[in-house]
């Protein structure tokens, strides 16, 4: 068995090598130092991947290279962002980019979904980039970078586009399939956990970082951002959560309900309830649903959500508790062999096949449909360490220390005890090694978390209206 020492020498060692420099600057790090035999785009810096690698970074006071990258990213958001002949919103960031020389030039090429395989287009690279601009300033102290008129005007540009006023009556963002990690189709449109807590954790952000250049213009912005995300807060305690007494609930609901005195707002089915879902939340464990919307719940956990809301403090103290309390009572689930899944349960047989499309890479209990996922390591140890489940991401740790090194980090494993590599996996996959580093330091120094993570609302978390 190798030794954490041992594991982690070998990471770094790695992660320095994944480093891309631009004009003798490091800018950020690789998707995979392995892109076997067709690099695709892991040779590029991907901007939620580098997130991982910047977490890493920061916890070891190396604030050079996210510095840069936080501002190439500012610079390549102001370029048109076009497909055949329409054009995104300025506040897009790039999911990915690369160096390349031309005529003895270096230049940046980034995509935002025009190249990608079925042109998805990531609605959480610029809530990742508002999110990494706070962890930044948190971890290096260095407020004047922010107060800078290109990062005021990038964060501006971010929330113009993401506090736009849409049909709907609710505070989510509508999102598409495949737009932030989970990245092909696997039924996923509406309102995604992950993407919803990423928002959350992006407003939040945003508002502190404005509040160090309190300009007119600035607290405009700030009460913009404090009304959504209290709405936000609210909607997202309230509609998605799910434990024991939510479920009896749901088996009582009338439907077909109509006006404003109704229990059931988003006319759902109690047979909608899988057969698994009663048991597997147990007495003392609840989560946040994958998503919601009319006449539907989507029941699976998505794992990156339900920790992030912890980090964020977007859960509140008990359902932070009860989440904590479902990953350790269902760890055979959701971590087993390598921690953790992306989603559970996978979707099977005609279930499958018509919401994927019978994507083969997303075959049951492998990629994203039920593959483990070892980057999440650093967000197991950012929601516990500080907490009396700490002991989890210990053990996260010690299983994955005797997998990562002597397979060559892989991208993801397969099965449903995540104990095979990935079928599709790229071998030295930087945000796997990232996701180890930043969980050890974690660990090491748990007092850090505190740079990571959010205080509850201290106002404005509630919701004004009559819902």
């Amino acid at each position: 068995m190798n030794n954490h020492k041992t594991v982690l020498a070998a990471a770094w060692q790695q992660l320095e090598k994944a480093i891309v420099n631009h004009e003798g600057r490091p800018v950020g790090t690789v998707a995979a130092l392995d892109t076997g035999p067709t690099a695709l785009n892991y040779d590029q810096i991907f901007t939620r991947d580098f997130f991982v690698s910047a977490v890493a970074f920061l916890l070891n006071d190396r604030f050079e290279i996210v510095k840069n990258f936080l501002s190439v990213t500012a610079d390549l958001q102001s370029i048109d962002k076009s497909m055949d002949c329409f054009k995104a919103g300025r506040g897009l960031m790039p999911a990915s980019f690369k160096t390349v020389e031309k005529n003895g030039k270096e230049r940046l090429i980034a995509d935002f979904g025009e190249l990608a395989i079925g042109r998805v287009t990531p609605v959480d690279s610029s809530l990742w980039w508002l999110l990494l601009l706070r962890l930044y300033v948190n971890f290096s102290s260095d407020r004047e970078f922010v107060v800078q008129e290109k990062i005021q005007k990038t964060m501006k540009a971010v929330l113009d586009l993401y506090l736009v006023g849409h049909f709907e009556l609710i505070p989510t963002l509508l999102v598409p399939d495949g737009a932030f990690m989970i990245d092909r189709r696997m039924g996923m449109y509406g309102h995604p956990l992950d993407v919803e807590v990423l928002f959350y954790a992006g407003l939040r952000a945003s508002r502190e970082m404005l509040a160090l250049h309190p300009t007119e213009e600035n607290k405009n912005y700030m009460k913009e951002v404090d009304h959504r995300t209290g709405h936000l807060a609210y909607h997202i305690r309230t509609y998605y959560w799910l434990d024991k007494d939510r479920l009896d609930n749901i088996l009582t609901y009338e439907t077909e309900e109509f006006g404003t005195d109704t229990r059931n707002k988003y006319n759902l089915y109690a047979a909608s309830i899988p057969d698994w879902a009663p048991a597997w939340v147990g007495g003392n464990g609840g989560y946040f649903a994958g998503n919601i919307g009319p006449g539907r719940m989507d029941f699976r956990f998505l794992t990156l959500g339900n920790l992030l809301a912890i980090m964020t403090s977007l859960a509140d103290d008990d359902q932070q508790q009860k989440i904590l309390n479902l990953i350790e009572h269902q760890w055979d689930s959701l971590a087993a062999g390598m921690p953790m899944k992306a989603c559970y349960p996978a979707l099977e047989g005609l279930e499958w096949h018509l919401i994927t499309g019978a994507d083969p890479k997303n075959s049951p209990w492998s990629y994203h449909n039920g593959g483990s996922w070892p980057f999440l390591l650093w967000l197991v140890a950012a929601a516990t360490v500080s907490t009396d489940k700490k002991f989890l991401a210990k053990r996260a740790l010690d299983t994955a220390a005797t997998k990562l090194l002597t397979n060559d980090w892989p991208e993801y494993f397969d099965g449903k005890d995540g104990s095979q590599v990935g079928k599709e996996s790229r071998k030295l996959q930087v945000w796997t090694i990232a996701g180890y580093i930043a969980a050890h330091k974690l660990m090491e120094n748990p007092e850090k978390a505190a740079l990571l993570s959010f205080e509850h609302e201290t106002g404005g978390a509630g919701c004004p209206l009559k819902v």
